[in-house]
């Protein structure tokens, strides 16, 4: 169910901020932008942390279920997954 929601998620934003069908993926300009400000490199995966560690807090800030909050948590994870894989590569051997 949330797994669904996220891809839907991530199908309208794409097209809300590229048009038609593309990715939207702002997370190395903010890495970039984050680096250049506090002069602490930061990655596009790091990004993605925050992001879902601010979803998580507005989650259990509250004494109640916030669907938009743990929707995107499982958005950001995902997209974590992905620039984690774009800066590793293959994962390891188990």
């Amino acid at each position: 169910m949330f797994l669904k929601k996220a891809e839907q998620l991530m199908l309208e934003r794409g097209k809300e901020y590229n048009g038609k069908l593309k990715k939207e993926r702002s997370f190395t300009a903010i890495a970039t932008a984050f680096t250049a400000i506090t002069n602490k490199p930061i990655t596009p995966a790091e990004v993605c942390l925050m992001l879902q560690i601010l979803k998580n807090v507005r989650q259990w800030s509250q004494d109640r279920f916030h669907a938009d909050s743990v929707e995107d948590c499982v958005t950001y994870t995902s997209l974590m997954a992905e620039e984690l894989y774009k800066q590793y590569g293959e994962e390891d051997e188990r």
